[in-house]
């Protein structure tokens, strides 16, 4: 698998993710979701150089343009519900894209630590041969991308796969690296320290999801 950190470099990227994380900024849920938004715009922008183009000629008023634009069909993909924001900001960029969303979230069957993932609702267009770009803001231990990414390959097996996450902890890094194939690429706007004992990111910013669109039951 291939990784790319964005934010090793000072840009407006890191101006952004200090406020998603600032307690003192981030309890303004339209705030939040805007900069959340914002820094998929950064993202896309920085992962668009990667994709393919093709070469075209414009009909200008005065005369024709030689230019290049995306030759890769692209689905945009994201996890529900806190993707959402994330997934608006790949949408304002690649805004011909196809648009997926999956449902997953952590199942605690003992009412203790140990949790599994279901991945229950799906909206999601046939994927053989496209570019995916599968969206979610928090890489923590990584089975929940896993396991939408295996469910989504029942879609069609995907020509690309692009990863963006915002923040992201080392094992949910090495959990990718370990069951995705090397083909893959992960997009990361910050590496976080690790993960504590209920596996959260540290420091990160809390819930994603609960700072965008409220506390959930």
């Amino acid at each position: 698998m291939q990784i790319h950190y964005l934010s090793e470099d000072n840009s407006i990227l890191n101006h952004f993710l200090g406020q998603i994380r600032n307690i003192n900024v981030q309890h303004d849920s339209m705030r939040f979701r805007r900069n959340i938004e914002r820094i998929g715009e950064v993202m896309a922008y920085e992962l668009s150089k990667g994709l393919n183009y093709r070469n075209i000629e414009i009909q200008t008023p005065l005369g024709i343009k030689k230019t290049t634009e995306i030759a890769n069909p692209l689905v945009l993909c994201s996890i529900l519900r806190a993707g959402l924001p994330l997934h608006l900001g790949f949408l304002n960029y690649f805004d011909s894209a196809e648009n997926g969303f999956v449902s997953a979230y952590r199942h605690h069957p003992n009412n203790d630590d140990f949790f599994d993932i279901l991945v229950e609702y799906q909206a999601v267009p046939n994927l053989h041969d496209k570019t995916l770009l599968l969206i979610d803001p928090m890489l923590a231990t990584g089975q929940s991308m896993v396991a939408v990414y295996n469910k989504l390959m029942e879609k069609g097996v995907s020509k690309e796969v692009h990863i963006a996450v915002v923040i992201a902890a080392p094992q949910g890094i090495a959990y990718l690296k370990k069951h995705l194939p090397d083909n893959c690429h992960l997009w990361v706007a910050t590496l976080d320290e690790t993960l504590n004992a209920k596996n959260y990111i540290v420091p990160g910013l809390g819930d994603a999801g609960d700072l965008a669109y409220g506390n959930k039951l």
